[in-house]
């Protein structure tokens, strides 16, 4: 499997991410379009340490507001990447990583078994409550909605920094490290799921 794209549409919001697997394209920046400059350049580092093409595009309706922006954007990424580790067989499906910059150094787990868990914590280092025109509500929601959508357990640890910016770089860093991780295939890995529970199978009954 190369490509996977996933559309979500609603009343609010009409978000399709497409993702490709083919080695990162010079311009896989320009992909990127949200009208959330700084989203835009947190969603660029995870394109750039997972190792895979990022494209969005988006159509709002009335609610073109920050949250809604990256919330539905998040689902819509994390289910696109959901769907690709399902269909890839040998995917490792979890992974962990830590990204640094300057002062900043921040730790993601995930692992991919369809229970949707995030986890925060920040070791006592203070998240600004702005950064770069966003708040950190949003960028933590963008991360929560990608949980959600991929049905994942994350795990973010943030350890230092004081910069903002630096802050939430270290933290997405970490993020597409550790994603790049979980969509690497492997050989020893086929057949193989990422927990021991193996794969999961529904059965409803309705009368």
């Amino acid at each position: 499997m190369k490509k996977v794209r996933v559309t979500r549409r609603t009343t609010e919001s009409e978000m399709t991410v497409t993702l490709d697997f083919s080695p990162l394209k010079p311009d896989y920046r320009k992909r990127i379009n949200t009208p959330v400059p700084f989203l835009n350049h947190m969603i660029e580092h995870i394109a750039y340490r997972a190792g895979f093409n990022i494209e969005t595009e988006l159509k709002l309706a009335d609610y073109s507001l920050t949250h809604v922006v990256a919330e539905d954007l998040g689902i819509t990424l994390g289910k696109a990447v959901k769907e690709y580790i399902n269909g890839t067989d040998g995917a490792y499906g979890y992974g962990s990583a830590v990204g640094i910059i300057d002062e900043a150094k921040a730790e993601c787990a995930v692992s991919f078994e369809e229970r949707a868990y995030i986890g925060w914590d920040v070791h006592g280092v203070e998240l600004p409550k702005e950064t770069e025109g966003m708040l950190s509500e949003d960028l933590e929601t963008f991360l929560d909605g990608f949980v959600q959508g991929a049905l994942c357990t994350m795990h973010i640890d943030l350890f230092k920094g004081h910069n903002g910016h630096h802050i939430w770089e270290a933290i997405y860093r970490s993020v597409g490290s550790a994603l790049g991780i979980a969509v690497s295939a492997d050989a020893s890995r086929m057949g193989k799921t990422s927990g021991v529970a193996g794969k999961i199978e529904w059965i409803t009954e309705t009368e």
